[in-house]
């Protein structure tokens, strides 16, 4: 029977949990939470990698970026498109949230949360100096995003300099603490594939949260939670389209000057699979594979920038990190200041890195942001039963972004061959 369980596509028993869920909640009623108990262990297990996974994917993250003295033009570029479309994508959630307001309307009064802090009057100068991580120990015991992104940037970043000793200096190798630097590179990328293999197990109990969740949501709030929810899934493939359709092919056409419709043909597998499977990582060697023979990239700077692209830029992931933090914002009455909108950008935008691309790490980074904004976390029992369905077209975009950043890289560099990816006047 477990066989026959396994077999049956993740996202598929998913959507089955979700449907179910909804059914029993609406003719249980608000007897449903009884069983919510499976759910908040299931959002328990989330949050248990919140500090683990941002830790060690970002110093993992950074460091994979290669030597910062030889980097060079190709990666710098790069690293810069993936930073701005990372900052436009989160701006255009906020956007959509502030504009369309899925979340206004939903009375959440009958649900019972856990203490949430006021919001401390904003003060520049503690903001400051909020986000140095005085006891690194003392960052993570109390979830402290930002100075635990910042200490993790730090860490990658040290990492990154006593390597390059390596390479700019031949007698460096005997160094031990040259040698010791690249072995805790290792041991980092290690933690960091322990963890996604941590959060893909349970990712493997989200059909049951979901049933669990939806039911009582449903179950307390009736149809009008599956409207709400209907509204985000709304939002959120809205967005990664204008993402896609919008700013891609704007890169696509002004910056890199390839065929549109040349680059979409080329990446179709790519796509289709990281829909599919809501996983860049899992898609990083068909991507690779179109890039290179459909695309025309040379293989150097596909490698290096569809690889660096898979670990840091998530610009459907960030995106919709900025919307879900305004709806858990909208349903429980949370007055966000433009402090907090800022704060929302930059976590989303850096904290996109710590977001391990496998089906759920988005959950994981919206812990971390709803912790650092005040927004309760019982918001996550809300997406959490329409998370995959709207994972599995940010990853899409994601995967699109990627392969985007690296075409206009290396049509900047002269690194691709534009009459492979098929001109204009072939279209």
């Amino acid at each position: 029977m477990l066989k026959a369980w396994f077999a049956i596509p993740l996202w598929q028993r998913v959507v089955a949990a979700l449907i179910l869920g909804g059914i029993t909640g609406y003719f249980w009623g608000p007897g449903a939470e009884s069983i919510k108990i499976i759910g908040d262990i299931f959002i328990d297990f989330i949050k248990m990698l919140i500090v683990p996974l941002i830790f060690f994917s970002v110093v993992s993250g950074v460091a994979s970026i290669g030597n910062l003295g030889k980097l060079g033009s190709v990666g710098w570029r790069a690293i810069l498109l993936f930073v701005i479309t990372g900052q436009v994508a989160v701006w255009l959630g906020l956007a959509l949230g502030t504009w369309f307001e899925p979340g206004v309307g939903l009375d959440t009064s009958a649900i019972p949360m856990g203490d949430t802090p006021e919001p401390a009057a904003f003060d520049w100068r503690e903001m400051l100096r909020s986000m140095i991580p005085v006891s690194p120990v003392g960052v993570m015991a109390n979830v402290q995003v930002l100075p635990l992104i910042v200490f993790s940037l730090l860490v990658g970043i040290g990492i990154l300099l006593a390597r390059g000793d390596v390479e700019d200096d031949d007698e460096a190798e005997t160094d031990s603490g040259v040698r010791g630097a690249a072995m805790i590179a290792r041991a980092f990328d290690g933690g960091a594939l322990i963890f996604q293999k941590i959060t893909i197990l349970v990712m493997e109990l989200t059909p049951f949260g979901v049933f669990a969740l939806m039911a009582w949501v449903v179950g307390i709030l009736g149809l009008d939670a599956v409207v709400a929810l209907a509204k985000l899934v709304g939002m959120n493939y809205l967005g990664c389209l204008l993402i896609i359709g919008v700013m891609y092919t704007g890169i696509l056409a002004f910056m890199a000057r390839v065929s549109i419709g040349g680059f979409f043909r080329g990446m179709v597998d790519a796509i289709a699979v990281a829909y599919s499977t809501a996983s860049s990582s899992a898609t990083l060697p068909v991507t690779l594979r179109c890039t290179q023979r459909n695309l025309g990239v040379s293989k150097p700077t596909s490698s290096f920038v569809v690889s660096l692209g898979s670990t840091i830029n998530m610009d459907g992931t960030a995106m919709y990190l900025g919307l879900a933090t305004l709806f858990g914002a909208q349903i429980f009455g949370v007055d966000l200041s433009t402090t907090d909108y800022l704060m929302i950008a930059l976590l989303a935008t850096v904290g996109s890195i710590g977001a391990a691309g496998i089906p759920g790490g988005g959950l994981v980074m919206m812990g971390a942001i709803f912790t650092a904004v005040k927004v309760p976390l019982e918001t996550i029992a809300f997406v959490a039963g329409v998370d995959r369905i709207m994972d599995m077209m940010r990853t899409a975009t994601n995967v699109t972004g990627d392969a985007t950043v690296t075409v206009a890289t290396a049509s900047a560099m002269g690194e691709i061959d534009k009459g492979e990816l098929k001109s204009a006047d072939d279209v």
